[in-house]
């Protein structure tokens, strides 16, 4: 029954909401603005006791912006609680019922700061009775009734009060004074919107229930009571994690902070009130400084600023309190100095220049070698472990790619392999060449031991596939990223990170050169035909040399150098490591191509005794599947004449020292001065005279 007339009142007003948002979103949110912006010059005024006429010709201000009620829903389930008792009881015959609601029922409530039940004539709408009741506080000894006299005998309440409206004219209580209830709840009464009572020096609400009469005739009743919100917290800023739980907000967002560069910070100090515009403070943002007041602006300071510059009066919003970004890749700053490190990029560009240049050559190389193959300075050399070997080599000179940019996930990736897999591509080459090398030289008895390419390279692919399955199980188990580090100034640049999978392959790396370094020192008296496995030898010493002083480079010499020093250094490990490799071994060969004598054998090699077979086994052919007859036919000339040579020489020796008075024959075996098993006679050494000379 009574109801009826609030939903009979409210569809109108809820339709007309509905109709201005669907029309105009924008002018809606636009109003809203201003009202939150009046509501908030209000508030300015009463915290700063300006008041005007406030307190002095009205005893009431009232907002414009609704708030939550749902934290006192305890105090209106009481009213409305209250209103039905007193509309079924009726309110003509119980006037002590009334005292006994406000007071017992309504004020006994912690959140309420007063209660009142009028008894209105519903003929005339004369006041026939007031029960008042008000909260002075616990000091002072709980409810008190306030005399009637606070209103005129006999008239009704004044419209100037926030809790009161006429329901003559307002007969279903909706007016400007009231809010709107959330939706899908039918409410006996209406909340009013906050406003500051002078008498109570509080920022009060209020809700109000008509209680109407049983007829058209008899008393109507009204049942209101005041609810204290000034323990309400204005918070200006945007809603977060450190939002005070009594924050009103309706209010979030309305600070007159630069969100691109500062942010909003709620100051809940106990010296400042809780209803005062300002309340913040406006504090730079991450990579944002400024250089007044440490780049930390009172909110009061910064909402009279943002008046000024609405009102074009003065710019020191946007000069003052406005955030200058840090420099690129600063988080934290203090001033416009730089943060990141720079890169010396034409410098840069210029070592990546030479690197892929050199790559291009290895590439030329290889093919020059393909082409010229079958000449004995790359056929005894085995071209198949010369070409793996500047495959390799090439993977070294790639990571200067990979760590020319500033360096990401991606980049510390390719880094990682192209370093690890040219080195373990070049050095294992190297030396499987060299480790056949000694197995065939420490060879102690009369059969020769055999071994070709193909059983080299089922040795080498198990060393590579340890490799691939290492990096592979790396990137993708724990993935190199950058990390960034700081140069001996302070400046940051990124760096791949370097984690425990690095330190295990490094220490296998490690092993592995000590382990080439005993092969090579196993060899350092083997001949060996070009002079190959001395070669070899020495560009393995270079590369474990080489390696051991760069790390020690960049741990103990330059442990926080810049970017570009850092480039530099991996540019000289590259080259000293890679290119004299080259070098060593592609070198001598290359020169003997170009000057014609690169199919000739090495004869210097041969007078020491190394035969084609000692050499084609040990520094190794092209995998062989049939005997090749002209190479069997060269290795028993070889013999046979070594073994003539040694028969004839022991039968002149013996016989030229029992007779003396023989003279050497003229082209015989001690005067052929130019062939290569050309040797002295004993008696001649003896004599100081040179093969061919009388005695």
């Amino acid at each position: 029954m009574g109801k009826k007339p609030f939903v009979r009142s409210r569809e109108p007003v809820m339709a007309a909401l509905i109709i201005c948002t669907a029309l105009s979103s924008g002018v809606s949110a636009l109003v809203k603005k201003d009202d939150i912006e009046s509501s908030l010059n209000v508030i300015q005024e009463v915290s700063a006791q300006s008041l005007g006429s406030l307190c002095v010709t009205e005893q009431f201000r009232s907002l414009t912006v609704p708030i939550d009620t749902l934290r006192f829903e305890s105090a209106r389930q009481k009213a409305d609680l209250a209103a039905t008792l007193l509309q079924d009881l009726g309110v003509a015959h119980h006037n002590g019922l009334q005292d006994a609601i406000s007071k017992n029922i309504l004020v006994s409530d912690p959140a309420v700061l007063a209660a009142r039940v009028l008894a209105i004539n519903a003929t005339n709408g004369q006041l026939i009775n007031c029960a008042w009741w008000q909260k002075q506080g616990l000091e002072m000894g709980g409810p008190k009734k306030v005399p009637e006299t606070v209103m005129e005998a006999g008239r009704r309440p004044s419209a100037d009060y926030p809790w009161y409206e006429d329901a003559d004219s307002s007969p279903g209580l909706r007016s400007p004074k009231f809010i709107e209830s959330p939706p899908n709840v039918s409410y006996r009464g209406w909340w009013t919107y906050p406003y500051y009572s002078c008498s109570a020096r509080r920022w009060l609400m209020s809700y109000s229930v008509p209680i109407p009469p049983p007829g058209r005739r008899g008393l109507k009743g009204f049942l209101s009571l005041d609810v204290d919100i000034s323990h309400l917290q204005v918070d200006q800023c945007e809603s977060g994690p450190l939002t005070p739980t009594n924050a009103l907000s309706i209010f979030h967002g309305s600070h007159k902070c630069h969100n691109l560069t500062t942010e909003c910070i709620f100051k809940s100090a106990a010296q400042v009130p809780s209803w005062s515009r300002g309340r913040y403070e406006c504090r730079c943002r991450d990579g944002y400084f400024s250089t007044h007041h440490g780049g930390v602006f009172n909110g009061t300071l910064v909402e009279v600023a943002w008046e000024e510059h609405v009102e074009n009066s003065s710019d020191t919003w946007e000069t003052i309190f406005q955030c200058q970004a840090c420099a690129p890749g600063c988080h934290f700053c203090t001033d416009p100095s730089p943060c990141l490190a720079t890169f010396h990029w034409p410098f840069r560009i210029t070592l990546l220049s030479i690197s892929i240049f050199c790559v291009f050559c290895t590439l030329v190389l290889n093919c020059f070698m393909f082409k010229h193959r079958k000449l004995k300075v790359f056929k005894v050399a085995s071209p198949i472990f010369l070409s793996i070997t500047l495959l390799g080599c090439a993977f070294m000179y790639l990571e200067m790619g990979a760590i020319f940019p500033v360096l990401d996930t991606y980049f510390c990736i390719a880094t990682k392999w192209t370093r690890h897999l040219g080195f373990c591509v070049t050095y294992t080459a190297l030396l499987m060449k060299t480790w056949r090398v000694s197995l065939t030289y420490r060879v102690k008895s009369a059969h020769k031991v055999k071994l070709t390419d193909k059983q080299l390279l089922q040795w080498m692919v198990p060393i590579l596939l340890i490799m691939l399955i290492y990096l592979g199980t790396w990137t993708l188990s724990d993935t190199p990223t950058a990390e960034e580090i700081m140069d001996n100034k302070g400046l940051r640049f990124k760096q791949c990170v370097y984690n425990w999978w690095d330190h295990s392959l490094a220490i296998g790396e490690v092993l592995f050169l000590a382990w080439g370094i005993r092969v090579c020192y196993n060899v350092r008296n083997a001949e060996s035909l070009y002079n190959e496995a001395r070669l070899i030898s020495y560009a393995i010493y270079n590369i474990a040399i080489v390696n051991i002083l760069m790390i020690a480079f960049h741990l103990f010499i330059f442990p926080r150098a810049g970017p570009d020093i850092k480039y530099f250094l991996g540019f000289v490990r590259t080259q000293l490591s890679t290119t004299t490799t080259i070098a060593l071994v592609f070198g001598p060969k290359i020169i003997r191509v170009l000057s014609g004598q690169g199919d000739q054998w090495d004869n210097r090699a041969r007078s020491r005794g190394v035969t084609a077979s000692f050499s084609l086994n040990g520094i190794g052919l092209v995998p062989e599947d049939t005997p090749d007859l002209f190479q069997e036919n060269e290795e028993l000339k070889e013999e046979i004449q070594k073994l003539a040579a040694q028969i004839e020489f022991m039968k002149i020796v013996h016989m030229e020292i029992n007779n003396r008075h023989v003279k050497p024959k003229a082209g015989g075996y001690f005067t052929t001065l130019n062939t290569p098993l050309a040797v002295q006679s004993p008696l001649a050494k003896q004599l100081g005279g040179k093969p061919g000379e009388e005695l």
